[in-house]
């Protein structure tokens, strides 16, 4: 019904009147069929772009607009010249440079207009754009053109306060607001053309924008254009800014007084670099404050970087990885960085003159700070470092003295109530007989934000008994010891439970959870409930994209239980490299060991055998970075589940590998090839459910999956060799998911690929496929079919209305002329995402059930979409056609 449709229309300027009506009437009409008010239809939400096809018409640059709430904010950036002055020179350069800074740009790409109307298109990027640049050079004034547009903006500015920011390219401003010089000779030279309302709004927009502060080209760098380009980029990169602000709860409990305090302290004026110090223990909100502080400042600075958790990076990744993140992050470079001292010294010399805001969070030794900031003549005068940090002694005894070092206090009782109810309670009533044991319980916490957080969730809905019970326990245990606290609600776990989240801490943040849960599951441990419980308790998070996340202190909490188990030879988990590897390399493992990474270090020549197994009955999960398998490796990985190994030099030379109880293997970004010998060896795991062969970059033809007849996942992401899908994946019945994205070299797919009958998902994005085959059509359980970004595929074949399970269907940026009519077959679609090219001439009777539609099309009418009684969003480019 439409009363559950969320509508909204947008007017796209005066030009487009007409279309506008209609619009809002087919928005009136279907409502009123559905016997709703004129406020409802009101509430109606179409988000159109009409696209004029007559002369003059313009284009936009090449990046995908970018939706946002009420159709506004489309574009970073509107670019307005005079093709005759700048076009292929100065506003090429600028258009490339704001590209390849990743900035979304509107460039009008016809260098004549003809006609009297002004482009609705024009129009409508200017209202959805967030900056404005106005390029005015010698004869920009002399353009009827550039005049509206330059009205429309400076009335942008006027009503949405649109940043604009103007560069008077070889022009002087004073010429501008009077029209002296050259700049008026050109404007009184095409006078007799324009109409009296366009002589007096453009002489009036040009003296307002020759009073805003802009750049003269002249001026700026000694008119070294290029420089002049990178300070325009710059500056647009610090406007935007607050589009990347770091996440931060919604709910600042608590934290309003520390953000005041140091704001207080950052807003004093200062010649020099300074470091701001945050310190207090694990769990009390030092991250959230510091991403505040971030998200305030951002703007403010033309370079900024954020690095996250660099105790927990630098010891897996080295501190020489933080080194190149911040350097590329800053400078936008790639740059190698191969030893602490050569990183060390770039930063120093690369990073000297820009003034920047750098946040490091979670430093642990003063190393790590020394390294990534060492000294303040590193950076310019004004730069600002943020630091944070469980150990104060760091901020001592770096080199770089802290200018001002805030210790993290615990929240009071108050706050500490409003967050613990909040998870405790959420929206449900609160019973008056848990008011008093509430307080009693939060008096206990310490103020502890993390341990409210996780305590409040494992009471949610409990009965008072367990409460009083928990409040038991915590009268019982120091107020600061937080990982105490936060063990109670892992010791309420369920024993299967309690195993997923040692493993998430120990090996998986980051992981995707379907791809867990097949090994989870095969061990008994219940993952569906398991993750449920996690989830509910605040112990765990799933992010956007499925993937497992984990507070770091929970992470440490895991950590630490798995340490409490003896000797590094009886634990359950290895995961620490020098521990890891003394185990392996001195045979000493035991029967307690289940789960094994040597990952994040590399070796040039180490060889592994049985005996470095042989004492390891158990074990479930192995990851390798590198390294070679040898020899006899009979009855050795028997109980193996998971096997993750990068293998860039392809080395297998084993015999009798068991691998019968393997339902996972990844060996992502390896060098093998089609011929690789151990292809003979990995064929015995007969119940493998996932094979990951991602970014394996010699791979030019799939091996023979037959041999597998239970396997769920393939994928091959990021094989740019791939060249051919063998035939014989037809035979893998059970296959769900295949993912061949950004194979850019893979043309077809075989027809056998319609064989796949549990096929639910196929993921074409990125890759150079030109067609589909017609056996599509018989994949009767696929939901999802994307295959956005495939330029050279035209055509989706009409056996595509046979899928009836199919509910996501994503074409955006292909070169798609004609949709089948079978499309409306398509009863379970609810998502077609077709946006992107106007080749579309036709657009057919699209499903009933859509409720999000993104379409491009050209043709005399828009498509009809009155039977669309779900939808929820549409966004719609229409180019008028004859």
């Amino acid at each position: 019904m439409l009363s559950h449709q969320l509508f909204t229309f947008v007017y796209l300027g005066l030009c487009a009147q007409q279309e506008a009506i209609l619009l809002f009437i087919f928005a009136y009409q279907t409502s009123m069929e559905k016997g709703q008010s004129l406020s409802q239809a009101n509430r109606a939400m179409l988000v159109a772009e009409k696209k004029e096809s007559t002369e003059g018409a313009s284009s936009p640059s090449p990046c995908s607009p970018k939706p946002t709430e009420g159709g506004g904010g489309r574009y970073d950036v509107f670019l307005s010249f005079n093709g005759k002055d700048t076009r292929k020179e100065f506003t090429d350069h600028l258009y490339q440079r704001l590209n390849i800074a990743g900035i979304c740009v509107f460039r009008d790409c016809d260098s004549i207009r003809k006609g009297e109307e002004f482009s609705p298109v024009l129009l409508n990027a200017i209202q959805c754009s967030k900056i404005s640049i106005p390029i005015i050079s010698q004869r920009y004034a002399s353009s009827k053109w550039c005049l509206r547009e330059l009205v429309h903006i400076m009335g942008c500015k006027k009503s949405k306060s649109q940043t604009v920011l103007p560069i008077f390219y070889k022009v002087d401003p004073s010429d501008v607001r009077h029209l002296g010089g050259s700049f008026g000779d050109a404007f009184r030279s095409r006078m007799h053309r324009f109409d009296e309302k366009d002589i007096n709004e453009g002489q009036q927009a040009l003296k307002d924008v020759s009073d805003l502060h802009g750049w003269k080209s002249d001026e700026v760098a000694n008119g070294h254009e290029g420089e002049l380009v990178e300070l325009v980029v710059e500056t647009v990169q610090r406007e935007l800014r607050e589009d990347f602000s770091l996440l931060v709860p919604k709910e600042l409990v608590g934290l309003d007084g520390h953000l005041k305090e140091i704001m207080k302290r950052i807003d004093i004026p200062s010649g020099h670099t300074r470091m701001i110090g945050i310190s207090g223990m694990g769990g009390i909100g030092k991250t959230t404050l510091a991403k505040c502080i971030y998200n305030q400042l951002s703007n403010k600075f033309d370079h900024v970087s954020y690095i996250p958790d660099v105790r927990e990076t630098a010891h897996l990744q080295k501190i020489e990885y933080l080194q190149s993140r911040l350097i590329y992050e800053i400078l936008h470079e790639n740059i190698p960085v191969s030893t602490v001292d050569v990183g060390t010294n770039i930063i120093k010399s690369r990073l000297s003159g820009k003034k920047v805001l750098i946040l490091l969070d979670d430093i642990d030794d003063d190393a790590q700070l020394d390294a990534l900031a060492g000294e303040r003549n590193w950076f310019a005068s004004g730069s600002i470092i943020i630091v944070t940090t469980r150990n104060k002694t760091v901020l001592d005894q770096a080199k770089f003295r802290v200018d001002y070092e805030h210790e993290m206090s615990e929240i009071d009782e108050e706050n500490s109530l409003v967050l613990f109810n909040a998870h405790a309670f959420r929206m449900d009533y609160r019973s008056s007989d848990l008011v008093g044991i509430s307080r009693d319980i939060v008096a206990t916490m310490g103020g502890l934000p993390l341990a409210l957080v996780v305590i409040g969730s494992y009471l949610y809905k409990k009965p008072i008994g367990i409460w009083e019970e928990l409040l038991r326990k915590l009268e019982e245990k120091p107020y600061k010891d937080v990982k105490e606290r936060l063990r109670i609600s892992y010791d309420a776990l369920e024993d299967g439970h309690k195993e997923i989240f040692l493993d998430i801490a120990c090996f998986f943040i980051g992981e995707k959870k379907e791809l867990v849960m097949y090994m989870w599951d095969i061990c008994g441990f219940y993952p569906r409930g398991g993750i449920h419980e996690l989830v509910l308790r605040c112990l765990i998070k799933i992010g956007d994209d499925g993937e497992l996340r984990m507070h770091d202190q929970l992470r440490d909490l895991g950590r630490s239980i798995v340490r409490e188990e003896p000797s590094p030879e009886k634990r359950s988990r290895l995961w620490e490299f020098e521990e890891t590897y003394d185990v392996l390399n001195e045979e000493k493992g035991t029967e307690m060991i289940q789960a094994i990474s040597l990952g994040h270090h590399w070796f040039d020549d180490q060889k592994y055998t049985k005996q470095h197994f042989e004492k390891l009955p158990k074990l479930r999960f192995l990851h390798l970075s590198r390294g070679a398998l040898s020899g006899d490796f009979n009855k050795v990985f028997s109980g193996l589940r998971w096997f993750r190994w990068n293998v860039p030099n392809s080395f297998l030379s084993v015999t009798n590998l068991d691998l019968s109880r393997l339902v996972v293997l990844n060996l992502s970004s390896s060098g093998i090839t089609n011929d690789w010998s151990g292809w003979c060896s990995i064929t015995e795991a007969k119940q493998l459910k996932v094979l990951d062969l991602s970014h394996c970059w010699k791979l030019r033809c799939t091996p023979d999956l037959s041999a597998f007849p239970k396997l769920e996942i393939l994928i091959l992401k990021g094989c740019y060799e791939l060249v051919q899908v063998n035939p014989c994946i037809g035979e893998v019945r059970s296959l769900v998911s295949l993912d061949l994205s950004r194979c850019s070299h893979l043309k077809v797919l075989p027809r056998e690929v319609g064989e796949l009958e549990e096929l639910k998902e196929l993921v074409l994005d990125s890759s150079g496929i030109i067609e589909i085959p017609m056996s599509i059509g018989s994949l009767r359980k696929l939901e999802k079919l994307s295959a956005c970004n495939c330029e050279s595929l035209r055509k989706i074949p009409s056996s595509v209305g046979n899928l009836q399970k199919l509910q996501h269907l994503d074409i955006r940026e292909c070169a798609i002329s004609d949709l089948p009519e079978s499309i409306c077959n398509l009863s379970s679609l609810q998502r077609l995402g077709q946006g992107g090219s106007m080749e579309l001439r036709l657009v057919p009777e699209l499903p009933s059930g859509l409720t999000h539609l993104s379409l491009s099309c050209r043709g005399p009418n828009l498509p009809q979409l009155s039977r669309l009684d779900h939808l929820e969003e549409l966004d719609i480019s229409w180019k008028r056609s004859t």
